[in-house]
């Protein structure tokens, strides 16, 4: 394992304005449309949206729960403590011809070079968070610089959101305006009439209108926590930026619209289901799996989650199935 990444940069491209950064093995460029990728058995391309989309996410996860592939080729694993950075390790064509690679880091040195290439390739009026309707575009020269957007803190609360001391509810009066798209959500609150001694015990919290004003997709939140559930909804618009490779079941819970989900081999990249997944439908996506998503119009998810360190180990071991019941 790499005790640091070692990311070197070079000075800004003269034509293009980008630095170019090497980690490890493994090298990236970026032009006016394109990330360019390269290790010591390969390169690979992917459109600069693509990556910056991606790689928002992974910063913004911490890695994840599992894997996170930005495409069919590169992606990272979460050893928690530890990261892969990897190219082909999940493409079965890419395993066969011998063209896959892996390197190991230490998690804090690769956060940080990772928030370095997303803070020098993400230019003025472009937000990787955003649906495709609400930002400029990533394309062009390089053209100043967005951190007010790709520094956004994941929330993550630590009981529930609202209760004293922990994350404050989402309203107009802390800068989050109802979403275009959830106009007609209603915004009325609970009433909550607590026993005297109980009132930083006792909270609620209307969980739409919470939702309907996040300013970002595909980005869960944590808006309570028991023990070690979790329960992490998220407003969804366009496509899921990675293809979540998991090392856990996940249950979700669609709260509106609908969500098309396309299903993979973890390890191949095999096409295993397609799942349209409506207002009111419940499913459980399996630990053996690989899922992206897809939301026309913008609709809220609840994704429940058991955050056990444990749970990894287990399933890896065969103690513990990769799917939450067997029929």
């Amino acid at each position: 394992m790499s005790a640091k990444p070692a990311i070197t940069a070079s000075e800004p491209d003269n034509y293009y304005g980008y630095r170019s950064f090497h980690i490890g093995g493994f090298a990236f460029r970026r032009d006016e449309y394109f990330v360019h990728v390269a290790w010591p058995k390969g390169n690979h391309t992917l459109s600069a949206e693509v990556f910056l989309r991606a790689l928002q996410r992974d910063v913004a996860w911490n890695f994840f729960y599992g894997t996170v592939n930005f495409d069919g080729v590169f992606g990272t694993l979460n050893h928690y403590g530890t990261v892969d950075m990897f190219a082909g390790r999940f493409n079965d064509a890419y395993v066969k011809a011998g063209l896959d690679y892996s390197e190991t880091f230490a998690a804090g040195p690769l956060m940080a070079s990772f928030k370095t290439i997303l803070d020098d390739w993400t230019n003025r009026g472009y937000d990787p968070f955003a649906a495709p309707e609400e930002t400029a575009r990533p394309y062009g020269r390089k053209n100043g610089e967005n951190r007010a957007a790709i520094e956004r803190l994941r929330v993550t609360a630590e009981r529930m959101v609202g209760l004293p001391g922990d994350t404050p509810r989402r309203s107009d009066t802390n800068g989050y305006p109802v979403n275009r798209h959830f106009a007609d959500v209603p915004q009325d609150e609970p009433e909550i009439h607590p026993e005297p001694g109980f009132e930083g015990e006792v909270s609620a919290f209307s969980l739409f209108a919470y939702l309907s004003r996040s300013d970002v997709t595909w980005n869960p939140s944590v808006c309570s926590v028991v023990k070690e559930s979790l329960y992490c909804p998220t407003s969804e618009e366009f496509i899921l930026p990675v293809e979540h490779g998991n090392d856990r079941v996940e249950w979700f819970m669609q709260l509106s619209d609908e969500i098309i989900w396309e299903v993979k081999h973890k390890d191949t990249g095999a096409p295993r289901a397609r799942v349209v997944m409506k207002a009111g439908d419940i499913c459980a996506m399996p630990a053996d799996i690989r899922h992206q998503g897809f939301s026309a119009k913008r609709s809220m998810l609840l994704v429940w989650e058991n955050n056990s360190a444990q749970i990894p180990d287990l399933i890896a071991s065969g103690k513990a199935p990769v799917v939450p019941v067997r029929f």
